[in-house]
């Protein structure tokens, strides 16, 4: 995902109305960059509220968040504390002036260290735990193992060595589970097969891991080759932050190439359904779950975008998928800021994600 960061005035950026325009091409402002930096700064090291998904294999594992999970403590989850991290690099990476910049490095510093992370991987390693944060966690870690890889920076190069074993577990755990998964996890939150598998495509073309790609590659064309007519107007569920039939879509855009258009309009045979082309309504952001709506219109966003942008310029529903894209885009980075919590610990994850797409 190739950064885009444009100035903006001092001041100009207003969470709750990002663009008087809702079908805009949008890109990352200098201002957002700040404001999404800030979000995540604020919970990268902020221990409780925590949800803790955790097998206790004896006493001695009933311990505290921070002494679990040393490096990816914070967040609400360790999944969202993941793509904390992700988030903080990413914008280093493409938004060096940021002034939050010297505090994100000293952060990283804090939580990357060498014992913090093989923590993490020995965390993994431990009875009982093989199917911990999979795939949702898996894959953020391997965006986060990519973004590194990519950087050509003394902290990140060290940073991503750090990372390694961990990064070297969770490859491990692809390459040993997704043989014995017969059929794809088609629900709309952490468990959906096609998000994992889309953002672990995106690490192993970046870190060259040609047996990782190759297994993506087959597992998808076994799980969605022969998909039609997508049942998407049941979309969206009551706490969705995914579209199965989007995100589905998104994986195999990367896979087939120049056979995707193809497939999509088989897919999708009737052009992008009712029940796609408009923003979920959010009716109270202090509840976790129903909050995920917000992160669901982020997310079709991105999909729609990058489904729009990989079908010919000729083809009649590229611009339909464009345009819902920007109506989605529009809807969710205005809620980013939600001023609870439970939105504000990882909603800017996946406004970074969408205006790099």
């Amino acid at each position: 995902m190739p950064g885009r960061v444009r100035d903006a005035p001092p001041g100009s950026y207003d969470a709750r109305a990002m663009t008087s325009d809702p079908h805009a091409p949008s890109a990352l402002t200098a201002a957002q960059a700040a404001h999404f930096a800030q979000l995540a700064l604020d919970c990268v090291q902020r221990e409780l509220p925590n949800m803790i998904q955790h097998v206790i294999n004896g006493p001695d594992d009933v311990r505290g968040p921070r002494a679990l999970h040393p490096a990816f403590y914070g967040c609400l989850d360790w999944h969202s504390a993941v793509h904390g991290h992700w988030l903080l690099v990413r914008l280093l990476r493409t938004a060096p002036a940021l002034p939050q910049a010297a505090a994100i490095r000293a952060a990283l510093d804090a939580n990357l260290t060498v014992a913090h992370l093989a923590a993490e991987a020995a965390y993994f390693a431990a009875p009982n735990r093989a199917t911990y944060e999979r795939p949702y966690g898996w894959a953020w870690l391997l965006q986060l193992a990519g973004e590194l890889h990519a950087w050509d920076d003394p902290d990140a190069r060290r940073w991503s060595a750090h990372l390694a074993p961990l990064t070297e577990t969770i490859v491990a755990r692809y390459l040993a589970f997704f043989p014995k998964q017969t059929y794809p996890v088609r629900s709309a939150g952490h468990f959906n097969t096609a998000f994992g598998l889309a953002l672990a495509l995106d690490y192993a073309r970046v870190a060259g891991r040609g047996e990782l790609e190759a297994l993506i590659r087959e597992r998808a064309l076994t799980y969605y080759g022969a998909d039609r007519d997508a049942p998407a107007a049941w979309e969206p569920g009551g706490d969705d932050f995914l579209s199965p039939a989007l995100v589905e879509a998104d994986l195999m855009r990367r896979v087939l190439g120049d056979g995707f258009a193809a497939w999509l309009h088989g897919f999708l045979p009737r052009g992008l359904p009712g029940s796609l082309q408009h923003p979920a309504t959010v009716s109270d952001r202090s509840d976790g779950k129903l909050a995920h709506l917000d992160g669901l219109n982020l997310s079709r966003a991105w999909c729609l975008r990058a489904i729009a942008a990989a079908l010919p310029a000729t083809d009649p529903l590229r611009a339909e998928l464009a345009a819902a894209g920007d109506i989605h885009a529009a809807a969710g980075l205005a809620n980013v800021a939600t001023g609870d919590y439970m939105g504000e610990h990882w909603l800017a994850s996946f406004a970074v994600y969408l205006l790099g797409v």
